[in-house]
């Protein structure tokens, strides 16, 4: 196995640039997430990382290897795509074992490969099946062992799993952590969905717009945001921006977590907010209240706490410990 570092990576797309001074360096045997929304560049930075794309300027390496200018098929990357990417008239067996077909792999040990990639993902009762018969799940399991059986240095999944129902995503999530254990290999992963990030990855690696916001384990990137855009990209609900002069005295900002917003007297201190929306979702209860100048404060609190009623005047505020501040630019301050 091996680890992937990208050293001041940028790609341009004639005038558009999609990654931009790009680095990160990912250690032998990580599950590194890279988690942005729609068009931030992050798929742009995994298909540089299996030499689908070229680097405009900057260098890839995989291991002490320099890759730039190395093909795709010579970097021993697998790469799992967000379509499976199944020919439809191969069975699965044929499907798993046509990366070791096309190498020329003696056909004992293809099967071997095969066996032990279909037992490893549940596969061994479908090895005879079309894709057209099986489930989107089952489908996203052969484009995994399809990589599996190549032994890859790096696997990298391109958003693998959006194409699932809820209930497959999670149950797929638990089996590529259970299988990146196993392996001991290095995941590479992309998505824009933070549960995965936040459930998946040993380290997350934050982008928008081509840029790398921040980079730390799934804690750290929630519990210390570097910048607004963290602060608010992670969380469902997302955290509470406060404009300075508002929640406290500074030129700053200041973040709460919607976990971290309590409702308060109104003489022990706080911000005076309009419940406009209380919602119960069983084990939760969101409640959404509007500030004097507009501002939406959103709480999040436990199913069997007594919550405000829609149309109440309330005072909300948080605890010290449990305050993000951000200075003029977006920047978290110490």
């Amino acid at each position: 196995m091996a680890g992937v570092q990208l050293v001041k990576v940028t790609k341009n797309f004639g005038s558009v640039v999609a990654v931009d001074d790009f680095s990160l360096d990912i250690a032998d045997k990580e599950f590194m997430v890279l988690l942005g929304p729609s068009g931030c560049g992050k798929s742009t930075v995994l298909r540089m990382i299996a030499g689908l794309e070229a680097p405009t300027s900057g260098e890839v390496f995989i291991g002490d290897q320099l890759m730039n200018g190395v093909a795709p098929k010579d970097r021993d990357v697998a790469m799992v795509f967000q379509s499976y990417a199944l020919y439809p008239h191969k069975t699965v067996r044929a499907n798993i074992e046509f990366p070791l077909k096309t190498r020329g792999v003696d056909s004992k040990l293809r099967n071997a490969a095969v066996a032990d990639a279909a037992a490893v993902l549940g596969l061994a009762d479908l090895l005879d099946r079309k894709p057209g018969q099986l489930s989107g799940g089952q489908r996203q399991r052969v484009a995994l062992a399809r990589a599996l059986v190549r032994d890859p240095q790096v696997f990298c999944m391109d958003e693998p799993l959006s194409n699932l129902d809820a209930k497959l995503r999670g149950e797929t999530r638990s089996e590529l952590v259970a299988l990146h254990r196993r392996l001991g290999s290095t995941f590479v992963y992309v998505t824009h969905d933070q549960v995965e990030a936040m459930t998946m990855g040993s380290r997350i690696a934050v982008i928008v717009s081509g840029v790398l916001q921040q980079v730390g384990s799934p804690t750290d990137v929630y519990d210390r945001p570097a910048n607004i855009f963290v602060a608010t990209f992670l969380g469902t609900p997302p955290m509470n921006i406060f404009p300075a002069q508002l929640f406290e005295a500074g030129e700053h900002s200041v973040g709460v977590r919607p976990e971290h917003v309590r409702f308060v007297d109104s003489h022990s201190g706080g911000v005076e907010a309009t419940i406009r929306l209380v919602e119960h979702l069983g084990h939760e209860v969101h409640v959404t209240g509007v500030l004097a100048d507009g501002t939406v404060v959103v709480a999040r609190h436990g199913g069997e706490e007594a919550s405000p009623r829609s149309g109440d005047m309330v005072t909300v505020s948080a605890e010290a410990r449990h305050r993000h501040r951000f200075d003029v630019s977006g920047r978290r301050l110490a």
